[in-house]
């Protein structure tokens, strides 16, 4: 048997640098940050921000659990599985184009850091199997 995804990409050291990379850039980001033009996204990228270390350690959980790490992920608004998304995602409406984007900005953060096409080509598809999730409240038009 081979080593785990979480073993391939470096641990939980590799992953967490990942995550803070990646949770700065999209903060940053013109359509997901806080130029957002879905105001839920641009009030969380702004007047949230004391709440960005705590959502990094999460992240870096998810990530690590996900990828076969020996941390288990239990979420804050937790959905219809201990990975799923849609609970703590779905106030934010994060359309399919905006995820699209979040994932592009997670693949730009991966080749800064150097990490191997197969190891972004399996953290890319973890993170695209959770779309549907993710947009559930956009898709549904809820507010919330």
């Amino acid at each position: 048997m081979g080593q785990s995804l979480y073993e391939r990409l470096g641990g939980v050291f590799a992953i967490a640098a990942v995550v803070d990379h990646f949770s700065d850039a999209v903060v940053k980001n013109p359509i997901v940050g806080q130029q957002s033009g879905n105001g839920s996204l641009r009030a969380w990228h702004t007047a949230q921000l004391g709440r960005l270390p705590g959502l990094k350690f999460m992240r870096t959980l998810w990530v690590c659990n996900v990828a076969g790490g020996p941390f288990a992920y239990a979420g804050t608004n937790p959905g219809k599985d201990v990975l799923a998304l849609e609970e703590a995602h779905r106030r934010f409406h994060i359309s399919p184009e905006e995820f699209d984007e979040v994932a592009a900005e997670l693949g730009r953060t991966l080749d800064v850091i150097g990490v191997p096409a197969r190891e972004k080509g399996e953290v890319l598809a973890a993170f695209a199997a959770h779309k549907a999730e993710v947009t559930e409240g956009a898709l549904a038009g809820t507010t919330g």
